[in-house]
């Protein structure tokens, strides 16, 4: 049974000071609301803070059970549960005793923060296509504005999986004076080729669909086949073989697409993947935070020339790095590329590595494998 009970989801709306809020590409945004959670309380300085980074999909729910958020509509019950509720908790990895943990849900998301799917102020209709795209580093520095707001100056570790480790390194190069320890987990320094190529994929997915409309789609139809085709191309990356076929079962049940017949339960499985993500995402977003994704550039963001320019800035931190061995998404060699940047740039690094047969998703569904490890890095 999950020890932090039930939660609420917290909104903050950017003060009229720190409006309109300017975006990487120059676009500007004339009003930001952040949906958040906090779990633990922050001591007297604020310095026991963990920011944590969801991954592509998650939202800012990370433990407890919540049944619902204001004005969010795709709101499953697959959501209902913290996605790091065997996590976070009371002498767990990230032990609430001890820390305060934070996590936001992304600008540019679909669970209460600022997206697509909001009301554009200036129009008092969805923004669908005319929402501006975001980089990593612009979800990061929405958060920071949140940060100031709670008084947090210093972060006593930032975490976070897969996109969320990405945004750590983000955070930890162009802020260094943010945060004390930094832990990436199943990332990478840049998006490889195969992830570029699995991100177009699911992209075009999307929009090729003729009920996206450019995104503008919110009155009518939604791209239900587009979403579920991308969800299921992404999916493949998330869990290894062998655990897919563990989850498969053994006889194939429900419809599939129109004039297919499936005939094996790994189909059943991928097909119904993708239709319960539909009840829970929104497509819009999905490109967005897929774009996002695709066109990382933690150099061009950090506004230096080389890689050693940019991780010179974060030579003070302590890194805790992880590698998950059966990881298809992020390769264990995207992690070792990461620690040997590190060590040189002057880093103290940690780095462990997972042994599991889940593949990328197992930093969301073993915490054994991880909490003695993150325990010790965080308390030392």
């Amino acid at each position: 049974m999950d020890d932090i009970g039930e939660t609420r989801t917290k909104f903050f709306d950017f003060p009229e000071q720190r409006l309109p809020f300017k975006l990487q590409s120059g676009e500007t945004l004339p009003a930001v609301r952040l949906a958040y959670e906090m779990y633990g309380e922050p001591n007297a300085d604020r310095s026991n803070v963990i920011l944590v980074f969801h991954a592509l999909t998650g939202s800012q729910h990370a433990a407890g059970y919540n049944p619902g958020v204001e004005g969010v509509d795709k709101w499953s019950d697959e959501c209902e549960i913290g996605w790091w509720s065997d996590f976070v908790g009371p002498a767990k990895a990230f032990d609430t005793t001890r820390y305060a943990v934070l996590c936001v849900n992304y600008l540019g998301g679909c669970y209460g923060s600022t997206g697509p799917s909001s009301i554009d102020p200036t129009t008092g209709r969805r923004y669908g296509s005319s929402f501006p795209e975001v980089t990593l580093s612009d979800i990061v520095d929405s958060q920071l504005v949140l940060l100031d707001a709670l008084g947090i100056e210093q972060l006593h570790a930032a975490a976070g999986g897969s996109v969320g480790g990405m945004m750590c390194l983000s955070l930890a190069v162009r802020h260094p004076h943010r945060v004390r320890k930094v832990i990436p987990i199943a990332a990478g320094l840049h998006t490889t080729a195969l992830q570029f190529v699995h991100n177009f994929e699911q992209t075009n997915a999307v929009l090729n669909d003729p009920n996206f409309r450019a995104g503008d789609y919110y009155d009518g139809p939604h791209p239900d086949a587009g979403l579920a085709l991308a969800r299921m191309i992404g999916h493949k990356t998330f869990v290894s073989l062998h655990a897919m076929r563990d989850r498969a079962r053994g006889e194939v049940t429900g419809d599939g697409p129109d004039g297919y017949e499936m005939r094996h339960p790994l189909e059943s499985y991928m097909w119904h993947q993708g239709r319960r993500f539909l009840l829970r995402f929104d497509a819009n977003t999905y490109v967005r935070l897929m774009t996002a994704w695709q066109h990382f550039n933690l150099l061009e963001e950090a506004g230096v020339a080389s890689m050693e320019e940019a991780l010179a800035r974060t030579s003070r931190h302590d890194y805790l790095i992880f590698t998950i061995d059966s990881d298809v998404c992020f390769y264990p060699e995207e992690q070792d590329e990461m620690r040997d940047a590190l060590i040189e740039a002057g880093c103290r690094v940690i780095h462990e590595t997972v042994h599991s047969e889940k593949g990328h998703d197992a930093f969301l569904l073993e915490p054994e494998l991880f909490a003695p490890a993150l325990q010790a890095f965080l308390r030392s």
